[in-house]
């Protein structure tokens, strides 16, 4: 799995991640109506900690810094 995403990058897919998250959990493990949908922000979550996104490597772009 390249790296490909960079700190920043990662910071904000936590902080929405995270906002889903709690979204979908408001009112417990119950989740209902719409609320299903703020699972979503697993995926986020998912990319900023593996540091790899698959549509930034489908599309060949990067937020890393280049290491000299």
């Amino acid at each position: 799995m390249p790296v490909n995403v960079g700190t920043v990058d990662q910071y904000v897919r936590i902080v929405i991640g995270l906002a889903l998250v709690a979204y979908a959990l408001q009112d417990g493990l119950s989740i209902q109506g719409w609320h299903w949908v703020g699972l979503i922000g697993l995926v986020p979550l998912a990319t900023a900690f593996f540091k790899s996104c698959p549509l930034y490597t489908i599309i060949g772009y990067s937020t890393c810094s280049v290491r000299q």
